[in-house]
């Protein structure tokens, strides 16, 4: 399982399991809460027509006298109220009033006068001195499953109760708002949950994304690409591509010295030899044309070995680049000139031509001092290559989002043996005429001076003869 996904995953049950049992919480609560507030209400009602009852009470003339009357205004009235967008038209409330002995002396709805209500928690705790309410169904008969709210007060005189004042409201009074709460609750639970879903989808790309980074950048490094720390910004991830990145350097670092030394070896192995022999020969006794021929041979050998010195060095200071140090706005149609002015030279002692198709400003971005040495090695070897009298062919043009700058040689081509080897540090093909051969660290030079510059270099032979070489760079000004 990839790391995003489990990540969202695991983000996604924990949020999913928590919404639930936090909405379950709040809408388990609501109906609790509103009948908790029409008690409380019911409370302060009843107490309140507890003492407007106790004249009528005490006179025994609750039927007839003025709480009575007053009780049938009340359930005569029409209320057109709007609660919170519930129309309310009728009264709610039923009274009923017992006497010390738990018996009906007073009901609003009239059903249950004389009846004994002594049992009742309403009446029985209140004529005990306790607070007395019940929650009961609305009749004897019912089978819908509401009830009623049962809230009573206690009608005194000097202190000792006389009866028992009850207040009925149904729980069906509340219940529009209930369920309009429960509505509203539901909703924006899954609303959050939906946010939070958004959010973890969020971090889990978020994450992933950075882990991908230096995934993508590690198997960079494996496949011996140049790859560039990227750039992440959880720290832990961080250090993590910082302690691969330093792992990858110190390794690279060894492999390198043992490389450059072996390599170094072999390559100076030959002209070594070549001079010890010469040196050997000159003690010896010998017309002075065959010692002069020994004499440029030692010196033709020094300089080899001093062109692959220098080669080395450029090479290894190139190679331990990771980024360009030198990043800066320059005119390729001026490096190009510059190259083909320093090899003046060897193109008139070969009598060769030079063709160029170069628009006359070209901007790019980059190292202008490697991307002139490393057209000059490229041109160098087509002019190697080229026979006396030839033509070079050089063309620059826009291709896409790149400037593509090609040169064609007419000369032998590339062998079939040698095509996937040219790029090979050391690897060097013999010279047409003289059979002489390279350090064979130009052409990796141009390879590593591209990809420094995220380009490439393609050598390949043409179809009509010759050898061509493309250099792709990004056109990135």
């Amino acid at each position: 399982m990839r790391l995003g996904i489990g990540i969202f995953l695991g983000y996604l049950l924990i949020a999913i399991l928590a919404g639930y049992f936090v909405l379950n919480v709040f809408v388990d609560e609501i109906k609790p809460s509103a009948r908790q507030a029409m008690e409380d209400s019911l409370v302060d009602a009843a107490n309140l027509l507890a003492e407007i009852a106790t004249d009528d009470f005490k006179d025994g003339n609750l039927q007839n006298g003025a709480f009575s009357k007053q009780v049938a205004r009340y359930q005569a009235r029409q209320l057109n109220a709007s609660i919170w967008g519930f129309d309310r038209s009728k009264p709610g409330f039923r009274i009923y009033i017992t006497d010390e002995r738990g018996i009906v002396q007073f009901d609003s709805s009239r059903e249950d006068l004389g009846k004994d209500y002594s049992r009742w928690n309403d009446v029985y705790l209140t004529l005990r001195g306790q607070y007395g309410v019940r929650s009961s169904p609305l009749s004897e008969t019912e089978e819908s499953g509401d009830t009623s709210m049962h809230v009573a007060a206690p009608i005194k005189e000097h202190g000792r109760i006389l009866g028992v004042l009850t207040l009925v409201k149904s729980n069906r009074a509340v219940e529009p708002f209930i369920q309009r709460t429960k509505a509203k609750i539901v909703k924006a639970g899954y609303g959050l949950l939906a946010a939070s879903l958004l959010i973890g989808l969020i971090i889990s790309y978020w994450l992933s994304a950075s882990v991908q980074k230096l995934v993508n950048y590690s198997e960079a490094v494996t496949r011996g690409e140049r790859a560039r720390l990227p750039r992440v910004s959880l720290a832990e991830v961080k250090r993590l591509g910082e302690s691969i990145e330093l792992m990858r350097e110190r390794l690279e670092g060894k492999r390198y010295v043992e490389d450059y030394i072996a390599n170094l070896t072999h390559e100076m192995k030959s002209p070594i030899t070549a001079i010890q022999a010469s040196s050997e020969l000159l003690l010896e006794e010998m017309p002075d044309v065959q010692r002069q021929k020994f004499i440029l041979s030692i010196t033709d050998q020094t300089k080899r070995l001093h062109i692959l010195i220098e080669k080395m060095l450029q090479q290894a200071a190139l190679e331990n680049r990771q980024t360009l140090e030198t990043n800066e706005t320059f005119d390729l149609t001026l490096v190009l000139q510059t190259v083909t002015q320093s090899c003046t030279a060897k193109l008139a002692k070969k009598h060769i031509t030079m063709q160029t198709i170069v628009p006359p400003i070209v901007r790019l971005s980059g190292d202008a001092f490697l991307i002139c040495q490393a057209l000059t090695n490229i041109l160098d070897n087509a002019i190697d290559f080229s026979p006396d009298g030839s033509t070079l062919e050089l063309v620059v043009e826009k291709v896409d989002l790149n400037w593509a700058i090609t040169l064609r040689d007419h000369g032998p081509g590339i062998p079939d043996y040698a095509k996937d080897k040219i790029f090979d540090r050391y690897y060097s093909l013999p010279r047409p005429g003289n059979r002489a051969k390279s350090t064979g660290l130009g052409l990796a030079f141009v390879r590593q001076v591209m990809a420094l510059h995220g380009g490439e270099v393609l050598v390949r032979n043409h179809l009509e003869g010759g050898v061509e070489a493309h250099l792709i760079l990004p056109a990135n000004i």
